[in-house]
Order: C-alpha cells, then sequence, then structure tokens
C-alpha cells in the first residue's frame, strides 16, 4: 500500500473517530462485502459485465430516525476484456487485442441515507476511488493506460435487519479514466451486492 493510500485511510478513520465523539447515540460501525458486477464503458472495451469483489468497512451517522450519512473504505476490484476494435483506435498500440483487465481501487463512499421505514434504506451519494495497481501485461503495452482516480455517483437501496445488512447499488463513473489521450471515454459503470454486519 503506498504513502498516499495510507494517508488517505487514515484520514479517513481519524474523522469517523471525531464524528464518533460527536454523534455518540447515532454512530456504529461495521464490516461488509460482496460482488462487483461491472464494465468500462467505451469502444476499447467488452460491453458485458464481469465479476470483481468488494469488501472493507462502514459506519453509520444517524442525524434522526430516518435521516444519516454512510461512510465506507473499501476494496473495489473491476474486471473487463479490451475488443479487436481497440487497435484500430489506437494503431501505434499492438498486442492489445482481448486481453483481461483487473483494475482495483481503494474507494471512499459518502452516501446520504434515508429510512422510509427502519428496515429499508435509500441511499445517494459520490463515490472517490483510487487506482491501487491494475493489470501489469496491459501496462507493459500502454504504460500508465489508466488515471488514478476515479469520480462515480452511486444510488443503492440496503436492507437493514438488526445488526444484519444486505444491500444493492447501481454506481456510474463521472470522469473518464483514459490517461492515453482522447480517443475513447473510458467510465466504470455497473452493480454491487454485497451483505455487512454492524460491529457496535
Amino acid at each position: 500500500m503506498s504513502m498516499k493510500t495510507r494517508s488517505i485511510a487514515l484520514s479517513f478513520l481519524f474523522v469517523l473517530a471525531v464524528t464518533a465523539g460527536s454523534y455518540a447515540q447515532g454512530f456504529h460501525i461495521g464490516a461488509k462485502a460482496g460482488v462487483n458486477m461491472n464494465k468500462i464503458a467505451g469502444r476499447s472495451f467488452n460491453d458485458e459485465f464481469s465479476y470483481g469483489f468488494t469488501a472493507g468497512g462502514f459506519a453509520e451517522i444517524n442525524f434522526s430516525k430516518k435521516w444519516g450519512i454512510q461512510p465506507e473504505l473499501l476494496w473495489n476490484q473491476s474486471k473487463t476484456k479490451t475488443v479487436s476494435s481497440i487497435e484500430q483506435i489506437y494503431q501505434e498500440q499492438g498486442g492489445l487485442t482481448d486481453q483481461d483487465i483487473t483494475l482495483n481501487y481503494i474507494s471512499v463512499p459518502l452516501l446520504l441515507s434515508y429510512k422510509p421505514i427502519p428496515l429499508l434504506s435509500l441511499q445517494a451519494g459520490p463515490q472517490f476511488g483510487i487506482l491501487v495497481n491494475q493489470t501489469q501485461h496491459f501496462v507493459e503495452n500502454v504504460q500508465n493506460a489508466f488515471k488514478k482516480g476515479d469520480f462515480s455517483m452511486i444510488f443503492g437501496a440496503q436492507v437493514n435487519l438488526a445488526a444484519f445488512k444486505a444491500g444493492v447499488r447501481y454506481y456510474i463513473g463521472l470522469n473518464n479514466i483514459n490517461d492515453i489521450d482522447n480517443a475513447d471515454q473510458w467510465k466504470n459503470q455497473g452493480f454491487q451486492l454485497y451483505i455487512g454486519l454492524r460491529l457496535f
């Protein structure tokens, strides 16, 4: 883990600790894990969803019985595959066809949470991601192909059964993660299924 990634993680934990002191009655921490069904939207990549995983921690900060925020710190993996047309888009590059791509992100969602009923939370908000590593074989052909930062929006629903959580989300990238040139726009997009457990 890089120094930059460690600094972000420590900053996030510090914010949670300070917030816990301010909202002790409505503050909870838990762990979660699940599956990402991701694709990179763009002409260079397969238009089908591929499976990756997600795992990390979350906090619940409740301002009232209905409203709160849910910050998280996650490891997110996304996978996709290049298509034959990528070599037509980037003619100066060879060997890019039919390559499996894996991107690993440290992601920080910050979600507004609304509970119409105690059993259900409706959530939406931004997610900031830092690219930790990517498929090395692809990098050998195109150095630094993907931008290090990803910004997306999340929309989802979560079921609350006492300490147990289960949810589904849709996320869509807002920035172009193509760091080669502007010949093709690349944006993360997908669904996430997860389960979680509130620890305290």
